[in-house]
């Protein structure tokens, strides 16, 4: 007879105490049940689909009651909950074949080196709760600053770990990064003057008038980021006040439409303070003319900042490093480590040229972050944050520089080696060139390409609009198989008119992702198309009806 174990969880001092405190016996319940995390975490990242597929509405069902439990649990009885009902539902980024985002594997080293950082639970706004993660993390900017910037050892020697001064600060990503180079920049911008104390001190309201400007503007590629808008929102200025700029056919910033709206600014009196160019925008991956932006912010004095959240890593590579060119005479850079740097989410990096620039937005507290400490806290927009770094700082010098030139190198060929694929296979149509290793195309068969060539503009219209639906299909259905995964968006190719067209985005930035892999997914989206009852019959009708006119005329 089986013996059924009623024991429950208790909220004693005994219990409290207990988790509260380090196991020494081996063979302890938690030694035991973190033995059994690792062994099913890997069985999971062991495995080559891209998610398993069960509808979210299913998944939310345990997860459904709003009440904090009265009674606690066993760890062994949660830890069973977790790894059934989260590890089992979550997306495996790491397959190989998930190849449609900016998240990708991480090297497998991280995983017991993050418990020095949760084990330590370092809080770096200040050095009484880091203390030798302060340094760390002031050497792993310095190090990000030289990959930029190139400085010599004097330089960094007196700046890094000055007191009064910072070469950057570590954010929990990108959309961190580029407020804290615009509040940076504002700040600049609105600096105190005479009776006026700046705008940090007295508002935007008092900025203006003081200066006289009529509105207060940043000039970015249509392309950018949409952090930017958060930015604009959260300084003040309004997301009207982030103006877009047009592209070209290549997706990169028209530097001579940027300048003809600096001077339509000008003799309005509204200062542009800053322009930012982006180094790997998010649905292409392509990069700004950034040496002619850096002329530009120079001639119309506004603050030069280089969103490289994606491309900045590419400074790893001698190969590939001059597609930055002028990136070094940025006033401010954000990189995101957690992308192609290969470190888990919540890294993000804004470095300034400058080490004084960052003292525009300074703040101190008498309790924390006094006046002539070191504590990083000082010169970041959050407060208590984690050891993030150190993980940045082991993979820096596990995978050291040369490594991370591999991967980019890498990266950057198999894209084109896929986008040479789309280009042989006649029932494919690439709609950006890769520039780094992200890519976009759609499913269109060789007729169809052929008809639309062929078609007039409400024809074209029609079956365009099909082709988008086509898209979609394919991307949803072939993401619900969870063998593999891209993702869509929608962009407006100078090909067919700047018309917002669906299309599929791919980042080849896993290195276990094979050339195998890349001819799976193009033959799997083919049989996927054909699935279609609606689309796939759709576009061969109007494929074949203006084709068949086009032969009666």
């Amino acid at each position: 007879m089986a013996v059924v174990d009623n024991k429950k969880a208790d909220a004693t001092q005994e219990s409290l105490h207990r988790i509260f405190t380090v196991p020494e016996a081996p063979e302890s319940t938690l030694g035991r049940i973190e033995k059994e995390i690792s062994e099913n975490l890997n069985a999971f990242l062991q495995t080559h689909i891209a998610a398993r597929e069960k509808p979210l509405a299913e998944i939310e069902k345990d997860f459904l009651s709003a009440d904090i439990p009265e009674a606690p649990s066993f760890v062994s009885d949660h830890t069973h909950f977790l790894l059934d009902k989260l590890v089992a539902q979550s997306v495996h980024t790491s397959a190989p074949t998930f190849i449609g985002h900016m998240t990708s594997a991480l090297p497998y080293f991280l995983m017991p080196l993050s418990k020095i950082m949760i084990g330590l639970n370092q809080n770096l706004v200040k050095i009484e709760t880091s203390k030798a993660f302060t340094p760390l993390e002031r050497q792993v900017l310095g190090m990000l600053h030289n990959l930029i910037y190139s400085e010599d050892d004097a330089f960094y020697q007196q700046w890094m770990h000055s007191a009064n001064h910072s070469l950057g600060a570590f954010c929990s990503g990108g959309t961190i990064a580029n407020i804290t180079a615009l509040w940076v920049a504002r700040n600049s911008a609105l600096k105190p003057d005479g009776d006026f104390r700046g705008v940090a001190q007295e508002g935007l309201f008092k900025a203006m008038k003081h200066y006289g400007y009529e509105d207060l503007v940043v000039l970015v590629s249509e392309r950018g980021h949409y952090s930017l808008k958060k930015a604009a929102d959260v300084l003040g200025l309004g997301r009207d006040c982030l103006i877009p700029i047009k592209t070209d056919s290549q997706n990169r910033v028209r530097v001579d439409e940027m300048r003809s709206k600096l001077e339509e600014l000008k003799q309005n009196n509204i200062k542009a303070f800053a322009i930012v160019g982006v180094a790997g925008t998010t649905e292409t991956g392509n990069i700004d003319p950034l040496e002619e932006l850096a002329d530009l912010a120079q001639e119309y004095d506004c603050h030069f900042h280089v969103d490289a959240a994606w491309g900045g890593a590419t400074l790893m590579s001698n190969t590939y490093r001059p597609l930055l060119k002028g990136i070094e005479r940025a006033d401010s850079v954000t990189i995101d480590a957690h992308k192609q740097l290969y470190v888990p989410m919540g890294a993000g990096m804004v470095i300034f040229k400058n080490p004084a620039l960052m003292t525009a937005i300074e703040h101190h507290a008498e309790y924390i972050l006094r006046k002539g400490s070191k504590d990083l806290g000082s010169h970041t927009l959050e407060g208590s944050r984690s050891g993030m770094a150190m993980l940045l700082y082991a993979s820096l010098n596990i995978i050291s520089r040369p490594g991370y030139e591999m991967l980019i190198n890498t990266s950057i060929e198999k894209a084109k080696y896929f986008a040479s694929l789309i280009d042989q296979n006649p029932d494919f149509e690439l709609i950006s060139e890769p520039e780094l290793c992200l890519l976009t195309y759609r499913y269109a068969p060789a007729r169809t390409q052929e008809a639309l060539r062929l078609a007039d503009p409400a024809q074209r219209e029609e079956l365009l609009a099909a082709l988008d639906d086509m898209t979609k299909f394919i991307q949803k259905r072939q993401r619900e198989s969870g063998k593999s995964f891209v993702s869509r968006t929608r962009i407006t190719p100078e090909a067919w008119d700047r018309r917002l067209t669906t299309v599929f985005r791919v980042v080849l930035a896993n290195p276990l992702t094979t050339e195998q892999i890349l001819k799976d997914v193009l033959d799997e989206q083919k049989d996927i198309a054909k699935q279609s009852l609606i689309s796939f019959p759709k576009i061969n009708m109007l494929t074949e009806s203006i084709l068949n006119q086009q032969v009666a005329l």
